[in-house]
């Protein structure tokens, strides 16, 4: 009996491996993708970020049974779970600089401004992350390299894209389909995309339904969004499934250094909270999509691989401060400077992101028009296009920047700000600020929603809290009143970490950082309209997860920034 069902099952694990070998080879014949001929002898990687999963969050998701695919990897002792710090600012763009290329300097935000040309940068626009990540890589080489890259804002080096912010202009995934092929892709994946489609249908008729829900409890008339519900069927089904689809592909075709970010949870967790039940949904699906490709890492040995499943931060329960003080923080320095100040009012930052969102995805469906031969293929893809393009809400002509207009303009991010003084296009210091605006410093400092007030002044830069002072300078930091950062449980990494970004050259002339709370819930104010926040300091914002095989010996402990984890996979894989 014992025998005859190791033959069943072998006959099984026979015709798994015909049905997904011929599949595999056939998808990527028609993409233009086949594997190399030579058997590949270097160990390869794979990378799966969940975006903002903080190692706490991960444990009341797999202890409330949201992803128990993982959960089965670590109770088995296939992979080893551990904490570590991503330093500040708590972002993506930072995090991934340094994951990538082991540099991210002058990164202070997701958020900042140019004083000297004028303009807003934001990490997500295609033009901004090319220009950062040009500059952060120079002379250095990504971990990457001849690998690719879903789904990300930098590319690592990476030869390979698909909605990579920084990596257009490049290789693309879809981008030596031809005529026909299309519709194979979806022939041989029927049940891929039935599932696509319903799930898509799902998803925004969900939160159609759950934006109208909001307005009636807040009785509240808000113009309806609906790019914004588009956009996120798009990220949390439509690209999802893509994305995994990339790395299955890929392993097959034994690709050296494969990474993904799954960033749905991330844009779910920030309205509606890191342990609300949409948030737990989004990781139950991307718990799904891990499994498949950890399936595949196993079943296909044409390429031995370690896997990696990681967050780049974590996210703190917030108040915003405009629902804690009636006024959002522009409005607040306005009130004390007597000046006008340009920032991003309340619901503009959740309107900017669904836009800058379909703004990458219209990018990347030009590349696949401009190398489809089939007219009808491109008839179709041109009318997704435009059909995207015609409900884009005007913000302002690109070539306006209507922050050139104002005194003052406030960057934020999260509970992070910075706050830039236009009177001279050079950084201000504390003094000069002091000077200009004599009731601003004080007024800031005292307030209950701000945590800490950081500028500079000569070769120090100053932390101000409500009860002390912090200079710091390359000698000794010196202490005035109360530490300010007294409640941090890793005030000395925190020290160096402010001190750093203070000095950035595009660091605002101040720097704000939310009031947080040490004791549970440890809240934290956001400068944004957030449940749930990050960028600057307290709570779990700081402390992302990592699963990796023990066999690697990677020492979280060590972990105090993501440009410990670049010279870890340099020297590991390279």
């Amino acid at each position: 009996m014992t025998w005859m069902s190791q033959r069943i099952v072998d006959l099984a694990d026979s015709l798994y491996d015909l049905y997904y070998t011929r599949k595999y080879k056939t998808l990527s014949h028609h993409l233009g993708m086949s594997p190399s001929p030579e058997a590949p002898t270097r160990q390869g990687f794979i990378i799966l970020q969940i975006d903002a999963l903080s190692h706490k969050d991960l444990l009341a998701a797999m202890e409330g049974g949201y992803m128990p695919y993982l959960t089965r990897l670590c109770r088995r002792g296939e992979l080893k779970l551990a904490r570590w710090r991503c330093g500040v600012p708590s972002t993506t763009p930072a995090v991934q600089a340094g994951l990538m290329f082991g540099n991210s300097f002058d990164i202070p935000s997701f958020r900042w401004y140019d004083k000297q040309t004028g303009q807003p940068i934001v990490c997500q626009l295609p033009h901004h992350a090319q220009a950062i990540q040009q500059r952060i890589a120079a002379g250095r080489r990504g971990i990457l390299e001849g690998g690719s890259s879903y789904v990300s804002l930098m590319d690592g080096g990476a030869r390979l894209s698909l909605l990579t912010v920084s990596a257009f202009n490049r290789h693309h995934f879809f981008e030596s389909v031809r005529g026909a092929g299309f519709l194979l892709l979806f022939c041989l994946n029927p049940l891929r995309v039935g599932r696509v489609i319903m799930l898509s249908l799902w998803e925004y008729l969900r939160d159609v339904g759950l934006s109208a829900w909001r307005l009636l409890r807040e009785r509240k008339l808000r113009r309806p969004q609906p790019l914004y519900s588009l956009s996120q069927v798009i990220v949390n089904v439509v690209f999802r499934e893509i994305q995994t689809f990339a790395c299955l592909l890929d392993i097959y075709r034994g690709v050296p250094a494969i990474y993904t970010n799954y960033y749905g949870y991330d844009e779910v967790a920030h309205h509606f909270g890191s342990t609300s039940q949409e948030a737990l949904r989004v990781l139950k699906g991307i718990d799904a999509q891990i499994r498949q490709i950890d399936q595949m890492r196993r079943k296909y040995q044409r390429r031995h691989y370690d896997l990696y499943i990681l967050s780049d931060h974590g996210l703190t329960p917030a108040q915003s401060f405009q629902e804690a003080f009636g006024c959002s923080l522009a409005d607040f320095i306005a009130q004390q400077t007597g000046r006008e100040v340009w920032d991003e009012r309340p619901g503009e930052s959740e309107k900017r992101t669904s836009v800058d969102q379909t703004r990458v995805i219209l990018e990347e469906l030009e590349s696949i028009e401009a190398h489809l031969s089939s007219r009808r293929g491109a008839r179709f893809v041109r009318a997704a296009r435009r059909y995207l393009a015609a409900r884009i809400p005007p913000f302002w002509p690109e070539d306006w920047d209507l922050s050139r207009r104002r005194d003052i303009v406030v960057r934020s991010s999260g509970s992070l700000a910075h706050v830039y003084f236009n009177v001279t296009p050079r950084p201000l210091e504390l003094s000069e600020i002091a000077l200009l605006y004599p009731q601003l410093l004080p007024r800031l400092v005292e307030h209950p929603a701000i945590g800490l007030v950081m500028g500079r002044e000569g070769d120090d830069v100053v932390v101000m809290g409500p009860r002390g002072t912090l200079t710091l300078n390359e000698g000794q930091p010196r202490v005035r009143g109360e530490d300010p950062l007294d409640t941090l449980a890793d005030a000395p990494l925190a020290v160096e970490e402010l001190r750093q970004m203070a000095r950035f050259p595009h660091s605002g002339d101040l720097i704000l950082l939310g009031a947080w709370e040490p004791h549970p819930p440890q809240r934290v104010i956001a400068f944004e309209d957030q449940v749930a926040s990050h960028g600057g300091l307290g709570g779990e914002q700081l402390y992302p997860f990592i699963l990796y095989a023990d066999h690697r010996k990677l020492n979280p402990d060590q972990l105090t920034n993501a440009c410990k984890l670049y010279t870890f996979f340099r020297q590991t894989y390279y």
